[in-house]
């Protein structure tokens, strides 16, 4: 389980930022287009915050919370799920379920960390190889960060 929660610290590490999670609540309550200077945050985790941010003239989101899950998604793992709100417990549980569906929890449990980015980056832009045109983090940065995080690398 310590594999879980440090690949989970990693995805948020790898979406919001340390910076951004230093000035949040830990990343549960930052909604995209937050910057550490500027942080945009919800105050409810009553239900997803559903704010259409605009990025840039083409691109507009409404991703949001420590993974920056979108509200569409968000709907349906909240009834998938049979989850209450949006707290810090769902996000986490919705993460591990999309983290799950792509075959990926056993990778994670393993300690096969790049295997396991490797199979879940089209979910988050961030990770390497996502190919969504936003900005990429390093595998070698990323496998780090979960090794401070107490993950344990096979």
């Amino acid at each position: 389980m310590d594999n879980r929660k440090a690949f989970l610290d990693t995805l948020a590490f790898s979406e919001i930022g340390a910076a951004l999670l230093k000035v949040s609540d830990n990343g549960y309550n930052v909604i995209v287009g937050s910057t550490p200077w500027k942080p945009i945050l919800f105050n409810s985790y009553a239900d997803h915050p559903r704010r259409l941010i605009a990025l840039n003239p083409t691109l507009s989101s409404t991703a949001a919370g420590r993974y920056q899950l979108l509200a569409r998604y968000f709907d349906a793992y909240k009834k998938q799920l049979n989850l209450p709100d949006f707290s810090p417990t769902s996000q986490d549980a919705i993460a591990l379920q999309q983290i799950k569906e792509r075959g990926a929890l056993a990778d994670v449990d393993a300690g096969r960390f790049d295997i396991a980015v490797s199979k879940v980056r089209n979910i988050w832009a961030s990770l390497p190889g996502a190919g969504y045109g936003q900005r990429e983090n390093k595998l070698e940065i990323l496998r780090a960060q979960f090794a401070a995080a107490g993950g344990m690398l096979a």
